[in-house]
């Protein structure tokens, strides 16, 4: 007789996003294997087995899944043809390696949305530095300027502002070698994010809109509940629905989207993965965005999604012009903080705008979780020893 708890899982990647996926799964008993190129990655002390190799060693991959009875990732930038392999040889692997392959290139993850009725942006496909002059007289300045492939955290976009920059714009991101396309600029009220899971029955769980603020282009502040009407959020959470059924996807996906001005919600980015938006869900409710991923792939029922409390999530960065071995300064002080909680990645370097932890507050109300989080994120800074 067998359990699905007796499920021998393999993560490719050994980041944060693996780490905290390794957590959940070790609570419920299971046996984790990842695959990641650092031998000392995040997730390293956590596993039962790790193959040091490059996200994209299709060799590793292979391996990986021999010794594993579903695949899994915690990283969308991977050898997705690798992945076919895996699926050929009767191993699972979740997110779907057809979804991954749709969605990992911008330009064929927004057809697919435009395809299936979703609003997002309007884009077109890039080829030359003309193109972009095209796309400027249709859309109007600024324009968005993406890499197809690979991109994340801003790197791999240019905000071009006038048909003057078309060219300087093209030769940034390198579009001699690389696909590249562009989207129309949105004016928008607020970012947001929801996170959906499916799991393999087809049944799928929501989460609440989280409110996000980059700076510089990197996640810095998600706050949830989203401060949006009842109609908006509704339909900010249908869209995410109707994401899952356009990719299929089993396990967790983050749907990034803009509420516009007006109220429209347009969908900007989707990661097929746990996502930085969602941690404030290991605190905030009843089960996390990591542990929901787990019991999908593994073919549990899935978690409630409810939020617990009102709850503040702020990234820790390294610190500018501290790069080197990490060190952590104040950690005293935010665990002082009712509500706090604080998570250390374990990453040995730090550098300048590297994601190195995160800060959870959660409180009777939003407004009392914002003030908090604000002093708990004053009071730490990542820097380097020495």
């Amino acid at each position: 007789m067998t359990s699905a708890l007796s499920t021998k899982i393999g993560i490719i990647g050994g980041g944060q996003l693996g780490k905290m996926m390794i957590l959940e799964a070790k609570k419920m008993g299971f046996y984790v294997s990842i695959l990641d190129p650092d031998p000392n990655c995040p997730a390293h002390t956590l596993v039962d087995n790790h193959i040091v190799a490059g996200l994209k060693d299709r060799d590793g991959i292979l391996k990986l899944a021999e010794i594993s009875d579903i695949v899994t990732y915690e990283i969308e930038h991977i050898n997705v043809d690798a992945l076919f392999e895996v699926e050929k040889t009767g191993k699972p692997v979740y997110p779907t390696p057809q979804s991954l392959k749709v969605i990992q290139d911008k330009l064929t993850q927004k057809q697919a949305l435009l395809d299936a009725g979703v609003a997002a942006p309007d884009f077109m496909e890039v080829k030359a530095p003309r193109d972009i002059a095209k796309a400027g007289e249709t859309f109007g300045y600024p324009m968005m300027l993406k890499a197809r492939l690979g991109g994340y955290d801003g790197r791999g976009n240019f905000l071009v502002k006038s048909p003057q920059q078309a060219e300087e714009a093209f030769n940034a991101l390198n579009g001699e070698t690389t696909p590249l396309m562009i989207d129309r600029f949105v004016n928008f009220d607020m970012e947001i994010s929801v996170l959906a899971c499916r799991g393999k029955d087809g049944t799928v769980a929501v989460y609440p809109v989280a409110q996000n603020e980059h700076r510089e282009e990197v996640l810095y502040e998600t706050r949830v509940p989203a401060d949006i009407d009842a109609a908006t959020s509704d339909a900010a959470m249908e869209v995410a629905r109707k994401v899952m059924e356009v990719f299929g996807g089993v396990g967790m996906f983050c749907v990034e989207m803009f509420v516009e001005k007006g109220g429209r919600v347009l969908v900007n980015e989707i990661a097929p993965r746990p996502h930085n938006s969602g941690h404030y869900s290991i605190e905030g409710c009843v089960a996390s965005q990591f542990e929901n991923h787990v019991r999908a792939v593994c073919g549990l029922p899935l978690g409630d999604t409810s939020l617990i409390k009102p709850s503040v999530m702020r990234n820790i960065l390294g610190e500018p012009g501290h790069d080197g071995p990490a060190f952590v300064q104040g950690a005293e002080a935010v665990l002082a903080i009712p509500g706090a909680a604080l998570h250390i990645y374990g990453k040995q370097e730090t550098k300048a705008k590297r994601k190195m932890g995160h800060i959870t507050v959660i409180a009777d109300c939003l407004e009392d979780a914002v003030q908090k989080a604000g002093k708990a994120h004053d009071s730490l800074k990542m820097i380097s020893k020495g």
